[in-house]
């Protein structure tokens, strides 16, 4: 059983930045695949950037690759989505998840486990 727990969503002007982070807990497997998700109003939830608990690859969609960062930080079991130059289609609330076993994937079916969402809004 893992536990997942986003934060840093919030208020950003389009062009700014925004950190998340995702913290999780319980019982984990050096296979573990950590993934950002995000959903806006209407839509269905999309893969935005995903990294491989053993460091060894790091996945970002088309629509957010050159403005967005995944960094995993081992010691303190988190992931951080580094959100530049945000634009108004970037709001949305973003998940993080977590895929035990398997390959690196960009369908959310394949995810075992979710955390709760934060709300990023990027508005003047």
């Amino acid at each position: 059983q893992m536990r997942l727990e986003e934060s840093g969503g919030g208020l950003v002007q389009p062009g700014g930045s925004l950190t998340l982070s995702c913290k999780f807990s319980g019982s984990t497997v050096s296979t573990v695949y950590i993934g950002w998700f995000r959903q806006a109003p209407g839509k269905e939830r999309e893969f935005v950037a995903g990294i491989s608990w053993s460091g060894t690859s790091a996945d970002y969609s088309d629509s957010i690759k050159g403005r967005f960062i995944i960094i995993g930080e081992n010691a303190k079991n988190t992931v951080y989505l580094q959100m530049n130059n945000l634009k108004p289609e970037d709001t949305a609330v973003y998940y993080c998840a977590a895929r035990l076993w398997g390959t690196p994937t960009m369908k959310k079916d394949d995810y075992n486990y979710w955390g709760q969402g934060t709300q990023v809004t990027v508005s003047s």
